[in-house]
């Protein structure tokens, strides 16, 4: 599966990411490698767990939209 994720630069200095088709789960790593590797696992977790008590997984989906300015 794929998702997107978001990554920002916290106040701490962290690169904070979460991923939008899974409200909650957000992770941070000192590096974008880190952060990524982090919500890797974050995500493996969260999609085991809704498995196991039987909750549907998340349609991946993502869209892009052009705007001009």
């Amino acid at each position: 599966m794929r998702f997107l994720v978001t990554l920002e630069r916290g106040e701490d200095g962290y690169i904070v990411v979460e991923c939008p088709a899974l409200p909650g789960c957000v992770s941070q790593g000192k590096t974008e490698e880190e952060a990524l590797s982090n919500i890797k696992d974050a995500l493996v977790g969260i999609l085991k767990v809704r498995r196991k008590h039987k909750l549907p997984l998340p349609a991946a989906h993502t869209a892009q939209v052009r705007v001009g300015i």
